[in-house]
């Protein structure tokens, strides 16, 4: 099985994930824009036991826009975040930016769509789209 590792800039956290994701989507939400400082977010959902997690890390607790409650965290040293979980679905999330660059395929979903800057086109993309 293919494996991927994921890591903070200073390369103190990492993640080590097996196999294929589970779904890769882009998020338009504010919190989701505010925590990567761009117009969405890229995120990889891997089933948890699939993830192997290594080195000191600290956290940041949210509530989401639907109630669900989402946990980041990220390296006490450099400050990026290599995973989260949502209490409200199965897995892992990781940031595909902490992965080597091409190494995931492109997103299947773009949640909060109805939020996306209108210069974003998704059109000429087969991607599941949530409101």
């Amino acid at each position: 099985m293919r494996q991927r590792t994921a890591s903070c800039a200073c390369g103190t956290l990492n993640a080590v994930t097996t196999g294929d994701p589970l779904r890769v989507a882009i998020c338009h939400c504010n919190d989701c824009r505010t925590r990567t400082g761009s117009a969405f977010s890229w995120n990889a959902r891997f089933a948890a036991d699939a993830i192997s997690l290594s080195g000191e890390s600290r956290s940041f607790i949210r509530t989401g826009d639907e109630g669900s409650v989402i946990t980041y965290h990220f390296c006490p040293n450099c400050g990026v975040t290599v995973w989260y979980e949502n209490d409200q679905s199965d897995g892992i999330a990781i940031p595909v930016g902490v992965f080597a660059p091409g190494d995931l395929p492109m997103p299947q979903v773009s949640v909060y769509d109805n939020r996306k800057p209108d210069w974003i086109d998704l059109a000429a993309h087969d991607m599941q789209i949530w409101n």
